[in-house]
């Protein structure tokens, strides 16, 4: 039988990183669902179509078929035949996605493929609704958090790599909104999981976090 993950926190919490390391520290399939939100985010802009168009977005989810492949261990989102991974990571995409994913069609376009994938495989899955919506039976559930200053900061300091123009108030502002969107939103919101266990990950750094998570697994396997 399969064991699977499920990490689920806000925007920024660092799930993402951690999820990547603990999946290839213990040999699971590490499975970003944010990113297959992200590719439907892309597909959106590229084609015009507003996440408040019901008609031109339910065409939409007809149309977009997502595929996680693997190269050299690396996760690759496809989206209709194209490989767009290195396209999906910058703010208007982020904000697309948060828009789309609370739009009940795009939630069940990627809700199988997720599902089937952790059938038939031990999986790590990390995302808003993991524990609570698409995995409710996972063997470990975390709930991975980090205060809105710790998390912007966090951000700053990752665009400013890249040479991007921002400002720490600015990415401040965009996470309270992104996380009042998530949580407030009518289908499957941001909320922690009855059963999942509470991770802070504000005054901890990356080492300390999967080293909890690897801890809490090997007590349930």
């Amino acid at each position: 039988m399969s064991f699977n993950i499920a990490i689920d926190g806000p925007a920024g919490a660092g799930k993402s990183t951690i999820a990547k390391k603990v999946a290839k520290e213990l040999s699971f399939i590490y499975v970003d669902t944010g990113a297959m939100y992200r590719a439907v985010a892309l597909y959106l802009i590229k084609n015009g179509i507003s996440p408040e168009d019901e008609a031109g977005l339910l065409r939409a989810c007809g149309q977009i078929h997502i595929s996680i492949e693997y190269e050299n261990g690396e996760q690759q989102v496809i989206l209709n035949g194209e490989n767009v991974t290195g396209q999906l990571r910058n703010e208007e995409v982020g904000n697309m996605a948060s828009a789309a994913a609370a739009k009940p069609c795009v939630r069940e376009t990627l809700l199988t493929l997720q599902r089937d994938l952790a059938v038939k495989a031990d999986v790590l899955m990390d995302g808003r609704d993991i524990g609570t919506n698409i995995l409710p039976d996972a063997q470990l559930k975390i709930y991975l958090t980090a205060s809105v200053e710790t998390r912007a900061g966090r951000r700053f300091r990752e665009l400013q790599e890249k040479g991007e123009a921002c400002t720490l108030e600015a990415i401040a502002k965009d996470i309270e909104e992104r996380d009042r969107k998530d949580m407030s939103r009518e289908t499957a919101p941001l909320k922690m999981a009855e059963d999942a266990v509470l991770v802070d990950s504000s005054e901890m750094d990356i080492e300390e976090v999967a080293a909890r998570i690897i801890s809490l697994y090997r007590e349930r396997r």
